[in-house]
C-alpha cells in the first residue's frame, strides 16, 4: 500500500495540472471502489473550480469552491494519470510496474485551466481497494477517517519531546506504536524500518522504553529526527515504487535503492562498523527488517 510520501508525491504531481483547474465534467465508471461512490457524484463535482490539494496521513484532500473536499485513497494499486496534449504522465513511485489496463479506469475527471489549457486526470485502480468520498471542509476534523490521526512525521512538530510524551507508558513493541496511526499519522511498514535501523532501536523493544518521565530522552531525540529525515528523503526521491505505486508522470520512485534494512534479509548490515546481518521477522502478521547487532 502507497505510504505518505507516495501520497505526498502523487499530490505533487497533481498539484500543477489540478489546482486553480475547472472540472468540466466527471465520468463515474462502475458504482463503487473498496466503498460506493457519493450519490450524484457528478454533478455535486461537475463545475466547481479546486482550490486547493492537500494532504493528511495517506488521504490526499482535493479542495472544491463550493466547500466540498473529495477525500482519495489509493488502496494497494490507485493512481492518477494525466493526459494533455502535448504528453501523458502519471505522478507517484513504485518498486513494481503499476498497470495501465484502460479497463481498470474507473473516473475520469475532465479539467481546464486557468490559461484555458484542457487535461484529462483519471484514476485506474486494477484492485478497487481505494475510494473516493466526498466531506465538507469545515467538518473535516470531525471526519471518520481523519478524526483522531496522530502527529504528521513532517515539519519540526515530532521532536523528542513530543514522541516521548505519545509513547509514555505503552507496553506495544516499538514498531507496533510507530504504525498506530492514532500516535504518527502516515507511517508506514517501509518507513518504520528504515527509521528504526537510522535511530539504531530495535522494534522489538517496548515502545514506552524510549520514553522518560518529561522531556525528550536521547532515544527518542534519534528516533524523531530518523523518521523525519527518512520521510523528507523520500519525499525528495517520489517515494518507493513498492509493487504498484507510480508518480502521475509514469516513473517509478527511487528511494527504494536507498533501502539499509527493508526487503534486505539475510544482507550485510550497512551501518559502518557493524558486522550484523539483516534479518527478517513477523509482527502483527508484516515483516519487520532490522539488524539485531546495532538496533538495541
Amino acid at each position: 500500500m502507497p505510504e505518505l510520501p507516495e501520497v505526498e508525491t502523487v499530490r505533487r504531481g497533481l498539484e500543477p495540472v489540478m489546482e486553480g483547474a475547472r472540472i468540466v465534467a466527471l465520468v463515474q465508471r462502475r458504482p463503487d471502489l473498496r466503498f460506493p461512490f457519493p450519490d450524484d457524484f457528478a454533478a455535486r463535482v461537475a463545475g466547481r473550480r479546486v482550490t486547493a490539494l492537500a494532504r493528511r496521513a495517506k488521504y490526499l484532500l482535493i479542495h472544491l469552491e463550493d466547500g466540498a473536499v473529495l477525500i482519495c485513497h489509493l488502496g494497494m494499486s490507485g493512481s492518477f494519470r494525466i493526459e494533455r496534449r502535448a504528453a501523458a504522465d502519471v505522478p507517484g513511485s513504485f518498486h513494481h510496474a503499476r498497470p495501465r489496463d484502460a479497463k481498470h479506469d474507473h473516473v475520469c475527471l475532465s479539467l481546464q485551466g486557468p490559461d484555458g489549457e484542457a487535461a484529462l486526470v483519471t484514476y485506474n485502480d486494477p484492485r478497487r481497494f481505494g475510494f473516493m468520498l466526498l466531506a465538507e471542509a469545515a467538518e473535516l476534523d470531525a471526519h471518520p477517517l481523519l478524526a483522531g490521526l496522530g502527529v504528521e512525521p513532517t515539519g519540526n512538530a515530532l521532536d523528542g519531546a513530543l514522541l516521548s510524551e505519545l509513547l509514555r507508558g505503552r507496553q506495544a513493541p516499538l514498531k507496533a506504536a510507530l504504525l498506530d496511526q492514532r500516535i504518527i499519522a502516515g507511517l508506514g511498514n517501509i518507513y518504520v524500518c528504515e527509521a528504526l535501523w537510522r535511530a539504531g532501536l530495535s522494534p522489538r523493544r517496548r515502545a514506552g522504553s524510549i520514553a522518560g518521565q518529561a522531556g525528550a530522552t536521547a532515544r527518542a531525540g534519534r528516533l524523531a529526527e530518523a523518521v523525519r529525515t527518512v520521510i523528507s528523503e523520500a519525499i525528495a526521491a517520489g517515494g518507493s515504487s513498492l509493487r504498484d505505486h507510480m508518480q502521475t508522470d509514469g516513473s517509478l520512485g527511487y528511494f527504494q535503492h536507498s533501502f539499509n534494512v527493508y526487503d534486505r534479509e539475510g544482507e550485510a548490515c550497512r551501518k559502518p562498523g557493524c558486522q550484523g546481518t539483516i534479518r527478517r521477522i513477523v509482527q502483527s502478521g508484516r515483516s519487520t527488517f532490522y539488524c539485531p547487532a546495532c538496533q538495541r
